[in-house]
């Protein structure tokens, strides 16, 4: 776990950024077990649709296993495992039965200690998504009803950002503050107008919305290899990597 000067990271700090991130993306059904959290939308989006440890003590033996796999297979869905690298005690059981691994995610920070270095004055915040906002996010993503739905469900302060080229939106991103802290969610450029600086324009303008609602800081998760968004995080400020997480697989996953 890697840690920036810019915070004094606490010891609960990873979970308030575990919650933040799944109150941020809902689930539609949450079950516990037994120290995890069985969450499940249907479709294909996998932090909807998988088991997540929980702070405190967690069981992790083939009995957990089990009633897992059988909570997701009642449904006709794959069981997968969504784990951090501070909660991998279970990762030997996965093993024996064959779960493969799968997108290995960063977690960054930022402080809002002071505006991004970046002018977001071309990408308005609405307090929720326009039709053209779901348009592009439609077009760029899976499973849009599900994906609806969700938005609809988070019950806590979020907004909605865009930006604009060639007459039509063509930068997408949404945050939502829990914690004290601004949660970036569902970043998407459209093809024909990457690398130029639209993203940086639109996560910019949630960071200036998100201070000035009071938050300290920010987190955002991201896939380990996406390269090009890693460059326009970092140059927001997102300098801090404070875990990673991956899934695991059961050997059926297509």
């Amino acid at each position: 776990m890697s840690q920036s000067l810019v915070f004094d990271i606490q010891p609960n700090t990873v979970w308030h950024v575990e919650e933040a991130c799944r109150q941020a993306w809902p689930a539609a059904v949450e079950q516990l077990a037994d120290g995890w959290l069985l969450r499940r939308s249907g479709g294909g989006i996998r932090r909807t649709n998988s088991a997540n440890p929980l702070a405190g003590e967690r069981r992790c033996d083939a009995a957990l296993v089990d009633r897992v796999e059988a909570f997701y297979r009642r449904f006709g869905q794959v069981p997968v495992f969504r784990l951090t690298d501070f909660t991998r005690e279970i990762s030997a059981e996965l093993d024996r039965r064959g779960y493969s691994s799968q997108a290995s995610t960063l977690t960054l920070l930022a402080s809002l200690a002071a505006p991004p270095g970046s002018d977001a004055s071309g990408a308005p915040v609405t307090t929720e998504p326009t039709g053209n906002w779901f348009e592009l996010r439609d077009r760029l993503a899976k499973d849009p009803l599900i994906f609806r739905d969700m938005v609809t469900s988070i019950d806590l302060p979020k907004a909605f950002a865009s930006s604009r080229a060639g007459g039509r939106t063509a930068s997408i991103a949404y945050g939502v503050i829990c914690h004290g802290m601004l949660v970036v969610e569902s970043v998407a450029t459209h093809p024909d107008h990457r690398g130029k600086g639209l993203a940086k324009q639109t996560v910019g303008a949630l960071m200036n919305w998100a201070r000035g609602a009071g938050a300290d800081k920010a987190c955002l998760q991201v896939v380990a290899d996406n390269h090009p968004a890693l460059a326009v995080y970092r140059a927001l400020g997102f300098n801090t990597s404070l875990y990673s997480y991956h899934y695991r697989f059961a050997p059926d996953a297509a």
